[in-house]
């Protein structure tokens, strides 16, 4: 007997409890600790969102302050690891360079004794733009750059970074907003790998490794360069719909829409379309936007298929001058903080993350000796 299709993929499982946010409820959408995504990505800065996941709470002024200034003494980074980032090649996927960094200050500045949970997840979620950009600006321009604050939020210590110079306050909020809105999404796969590992009792680094390696897979991430080459490919909107329509004929898989957990629509799309709208101020961001929407309309006519969240960040990302190969390693940096919640969660309630499978194979039969087979 094969499994049902309903459960392919544990699709509809409920694999375990979780206080850390909603995903897909029909009152609820999509909350962060009971607030709302909408809420959040309008009104809130990453740091804060950060926070509320790590700490359960939303801070106070004074907390949050304290916070950026912390995270931002955790961004600089030691000297064996800058050896490890220049040693990998300039080929690289920055995904994998995350996910060596990763493991690379895990046994430079391993989890235990004085640093705890907290003090761990912070320093990853601090050092992770530093380990990108290192890596990136030592192989584009053999420059060994400080990593250190040059910003009091992420999102502008990021672009800062990459741009070598301070970036206007539309592509920060932009990026911030973006990272509000990766920062947690429920058992999705990365999540749910993390906290297998973490069942295991594991250490931190490797959970967050197995988060990493999880995302690396276009399945789950990369949809948003998939949908940043696809938005490229075309000259106006009218191809973008010709082309689609040949692409939909030919059964071609269309990344950057529809959702497992969604049916109607990603309560994220809306704020990060509206960000990436007021960044197309040239003729060509502005023709790219409207080509985007044209896919959006023809998808939803066609098939009934929703721009997920990837679709418009891939533009937003655009926008802001990151170059593409860097958006799935930014959908890490802001899932750290949701990775570090459930890697907690996890921790308090664990028990070993064992399924069972329903065995497909041949029935029991006899062993044959090589020399009769």
């Amino acid at each position: 007997m094969s499994m049902d299709k309903k459960t392919g993929g544990l699709a509809g499982i409920i694999a375990g409890e979780t206080s850390i946010s909603t995903v897909g409820k029909e009152d609820l959408g999509l909350t962060y600790r009971g607030y709302a995504i909408g809420d959040l990505a309008a009104q809130a800065t990453f740091e804060e969102v950060a926070y509320l996941l790590l700490y359960g709470y939303l801070p106070k002024r004074s907390e949050l302050e304290s916070y950026q200034r912390k995270l931002g003494s955790l961004r600089d980074l030691p000297a064996p690891l800058k050896t490890v980032l220049e040693q990998l090649p300039a080929s690289t996927h920055p995904m994998d360079v995350l996910r060596t960094g990763c493991s690379a200050l895990g046994c430079i500045e391993p989890e235990g004794g004085h640093r705890d949970l907290h003090t761990v997840s912070n320093r990853m979620l601090a050092a992770f733009p530093s380990i990108l950009l290192y890596w990136y600006q030592f192989h584009q321009t053999g420059q060994r750059i400080e990593t250190a604050i040059t910003a009091p939020n992420l999102a502008a210590h990021f672009l800062n970074l990459l741009l070598g110079k301070p970036a206007d306050e539309t592509r920060i909020r932009a990026l911030d907003a973006s990272l509000i809105l990766y920062a947690e999404h429920e058992f999705n796969a990365s999540t749910f790998a993390a906290r297998v590992t973490t069942s295991t009792l594991a250490d931190y680094h490797s959970a967050i490794c197995s988060g990493i390696g999880t995302l690396r897979g276009p399945l789950h991430g990369g949809a948003n360069e998939a949908a940043m080459e696809l938005i490229q490919k075309f000259k106006s909107p009218d191809e973008a719909e010709t082309g689609l329509l040949t692409m939909l004929q030919h059964k071609t898989l269309v990344m950057g829409f529809g959702h497992r957990v969604y049916k109607t629509s990603d309560p994220r799309t809306a704020p990060i379309k509206e960000l990436a709208k007021k960044l197309a101020t040239t003729d060509a961001s502005k023709n790219l936007f409207a080509i985007a929407e044209r896919l959006e309309a023809v998808m939803w006519r066609e098939k009934k298929l929703f721009p997920n969240l990837d679709f418009y960040s891939a533009l937003a990302y655009h926008f802001c001058d990151i170059p593409t190969p860097m958006f799935t390693p930014i959908f890490v940096i802001a899932r750290t903080s949701g990775w570090s919640a459930h890697i907690a969660e996890q921790r308090e309630h664990n028990r070993l993350i064992r399924p069972t499978a329903e065995y497909t194979g041949p029935q029991p039969r006899p062993y044959v000796p090589i020399t009769q087979r």
